[in-house]
């Protein structure tokens, strides 16, 4: 193959060259009509530059979007009363079953269904996603008023790179209150508490900062500033596995397409829906996957942390029936560490595991529904645009006869 410019060009496929002697030979002369041959041509160039084919190409955009959109966010609202199952197994160190399967979890649920409400494993989701955006805000702002840079890629330098880290980081610790409030919503029981108000996770986070400096030594609450490393590490753990796991998979995917259609084909063809979004949704499903297991007993260290102190009442995970209070006394992230292994086991840092297991389950059956929708929605618009130029191509052969 020879080329200019990035040109792949197939001697095989061009008439007149043998590529084992690289001289001209005979070729036959086609048989085709050249004027159906020039007329094919100009349909094509009309086809790929008209207004339609831009329409089109358009709606595919804003379809793709739309779906991975919605993708997106059944994945965070379906996968939340798996979320809330996992904390509350993380949390409870008295429970005699830790769930590191999901089996054992499907009497729990029916049994939190039957005597609470049918929305009781969504509860905390609100104040979820206001953390999320408490983050993002605060990354944001701190990203205005110094040098520090919210997007890098492959090309930017070591200082970028630590800049941005920085801001992650920074971004974390402005956080730090706020989770643990949403945490305290999300594990406690319904029955034996009242239901929080829409604002009461940012009320709760200013009152737990606030707190950290007028909180008396007997309590066992530990202050915002001894939950801020763990919080901090994991998060930027959890972010940098993540990225990491996302960049693979999209570069190995791009390198197994361009592998197997850059051989074929010299100009490559406009990638469709399913290559130009669907990638995205499994790099970012791999990346989370990875971060989650690998991280999975710094979670559980970094959950008890944040909820002692805080008289937090949970429901019970070994029966799924009454409550449980938690009740610890952690000096800190090692000491955590420490306790857990010595008093439940090193399984004891796995608990809640079949929660995650569960969740990434019903993630891969929402990639599933959405790759359908991908393909079939480019399909539709494949065979509508194909069907709008067939007409042309019948008229003109027409008006040639």
């Amino acid at each position: 193959r020879f080329g200019k410019m990035g040109d792949n060009i197939d001697m095989h496929h061009l008439p007149g060259i043998d590529p084992e002697t690289m001289h001209y030979t005979r070729q036959p002369h086609p048989s085709t009509d050249p004027v159906a041959e020039a007329e094919a041509g100009i349909l094509t160039q009309v086809k790929a530059s008209s207004p339609r084919h831009h329409q089109i190409e358009q709606l595919q955009r804003f379809a793709g979007l739309g779906i991975g959109l919605a993708s997106v966010l059944a994945e965070n609202v379906l996968s939340h009363p798996c979320i809330v199952l996992r904390r509350q197994c993380q949390v409870n160190p008295s429970s005699s079953w830790y769930h590191n399967t999901p089996f054992t979890l499907f009497h729990i649920i029916y049994n939190i269904q039957r005597n609470q409400s049918v929305t009781t494993l969504f509860k905390g989701i609100g104040s979820t996603f206001m953390v999320r955006g408490i983050f993002v805000v605060s990354e944001a702002g701190i990203s205005e008023f110094t040098p520090f840079p919210r997007e890098v890629n492959r090309h930017s330098s070591v200082k970028k790179l630590l800049q941005h880290m920085v801001l992650k980081g920074l971004s974390f610790l402005a956080t730090t209150p706020f989770y643990a409030a949403s945490l305290v919503e999300t594990v406690q029981s319904e029955i034996a508490s009242e239901r929080p108000g829409v604002f009461d996770c940012i009320k709760e986070g200013f009152g737990r900062l606030l707190g950290s400096w007028s909180t008396p030594q007997s309590t066992r609450l530990l202050p915002v500033w001894k939950l801020v490393v763990p919080t901090v590490c994991y998060g930027l753990m959890h972010y940098a596995i993540t990225s990491i796991a996302q960049y693979t998979v999209i570069l190995t995917v791009r390198s197994e397409s361009h592998t197997t259609k850059g051989a074929e084909q010299t100009v490559p063809p406009a990638k469709s829906m399913y290559e130009r979004y669907y990638p995205e949704l499994i790099a970012t499903f791999t990346g989370h996957l990875f971060a989650d297991v690998i991280l999975y007993p710094l979670e559980n260290v970094v959950h008890r942390l944040h909820l002692q102190g805080t008289r937090t009442i949970i429901d019970n995970t070994d029966t799924g029936l009454g409550v449980v209070p938690i009740i610890t006394r952690y000096e800190g992230m090692l000491d955590c560490f420490k306790c857990i292994i010595l008093d439940e086991g090193l399984s004891g840092l796995y608990k809640g595991m079949g929660a995650l297991v569960l969740q990434y389950t019903m993630h891969v059956m929402i990639l599933k529904v959405t790759r359908f929708l991908f393909e079939q929605l480019t399909k539709d618009l494949h065979g509508n645009e194909d069907n709008e130029t067939m007409p042309r191509r019948s008229r003109s052969s027409q008006s040639q006869m």
